[in-house]
């Protein structure tokens, strides 16, 4: 089977961890062919623009993206070039694995294996309706929660666990403050639990969530959370399990579907050859799953773990001397 997916290289270490990504799917012989595209600084240089129309028509022409990480600039005029892109595709469902590793210097070296599923397209992180008083004094944003984003990201997390085998999914929420906004979010998730018999529900609230994830994440299976919850929790789970260059994301909707590494450019070691690339390299094994090649995305995964349990090529993040190259070449040595 082949498969065309768009592939933007991004900014800072995004083209080395993209090369090595590629390196090790191309050893997979898995017939993907890739449709280059420009986004961030690379294209605001080349094309005057963060997000050039050619990039958003070769996502919706092959409806897969591989990504690396962008850099949106500072100041007045820029907004977040990953908030347009789920924006304009609608991709509504960010998932979000966090398992533990060996030789990655957590705290839970095991135990953790839970998923985060976060509405990715309504709430307070969109940052809609933001003001400032004309004094400078006041500022406010509306968040907004629907009934439809409600209920199709609960449903998404609810389907993610009967596929995939998992029993529990707990609703995190504010609703006992937010009585409106977080209040319709517990309620639209409590109607569609009810149709997963099968499946536990519980509902906790997200400061307690922070707090029972640092001390005993294991209770944890999936998360489903509104779009700013989401965020800080993720992240929060990526800390549990070595940190953000093991931490990879899904962007998904019914059209289109964007997988990346969630961390930043880190321009302090572009060029350097010492990124880690793995955070890419499970987001492709991501990208394998939605593809339905799951035992490739297994294959991929297993080829990861191997290569951190022999520490022969590990990058410096990881307390290793290897270089973003030979961490690729090690994992593609092991298929």
């Amino acid at each position: 089977m082949t498969q065309t997916i768009t592939v933007i290289r991004g900014d800072g270490i995004g083209p080395e961890i993209m090369d090595a990504t590629l390196h090790v799917l191309d050893a997979m012989n898995l017939g993907l062919r890739y449709e280059e595209a420009d986004a961030g600084l690379a294209a605001l240089e080349k094309h005057g623009e963060l997000l050039p129309a050619q990039t958003l028509e070769s996502i919706a022409r092959n409806r897969i993206a591989l990504k690396s990480p962008l850099t949106t600039p500072v100041g007045e005029g820029f907004s977040s070039i990953n908030v347009a892109l789920r924006r304009h595709f609608d991709l509504y469902a960010n998932v979000r694995p966090a398992k533990s590793f060996p030789n990655t210097r957590s705290r839970f070296p095991s135990g953790v294996d839970l998923i985060t599923v976060r509405e990715n397209t309504e709430g307070a992180y969109i940052g809609e309706g933001q003001t400032l008083s004309e004094d400078g004094e006041t500022a406010s944003l509306i968040q907004r929660i629907t009934r439809k984003g409600s209920e199709r990201i609960v449903r998404y997390a609810f389907d993610l666990a009967r596929r995939t085998g998992r029993k529990k999914v707990t609703v995190v929420h504010k609703a006992n403050i937010l009585k409106t906004t977080s209040g319709l979010f517990l309620k639209v998730a409590r109607e569609v639990a009810a149709l997963y018999p099968e499946i536990e529900c519980n509902e906790m609230i997200v400061d307690n969530t922070c707090m029972q994830l640092v001390m005993r994440p294991e209770q944890f299976d999936i998360i489903v959370t509104t779009n700013l919850f989401g965020d800080i929790i993720s992240d929060l789970c990526a800390g549990l399990v070595g940190g953000l260059g093991l931490a990879p994301g899904a962007n998904i909707g019914t059209e289109a579907a964007i997988f990346e590494a969630v961390h930043g450019t880190a321009p302090d070691i572009a060029g350097q050859g010492k990124a880690n690339p793995c955070a890419l390299l499970l987001g492709a094994a991501q990208m394998l799953d939605h593809l339905a090649r799951p035992e490739e995305a297994a294959r991929l995964r297993d080829a990861v773990v191997a290569t951190l349990e022999a520490k022969d090529a590990l990058t410096p993040d990881l307390g290793g001397s290897g270089t973003t190259t030979t961490f690729a070449q090690a994992i593609a040595s092991r298929l």
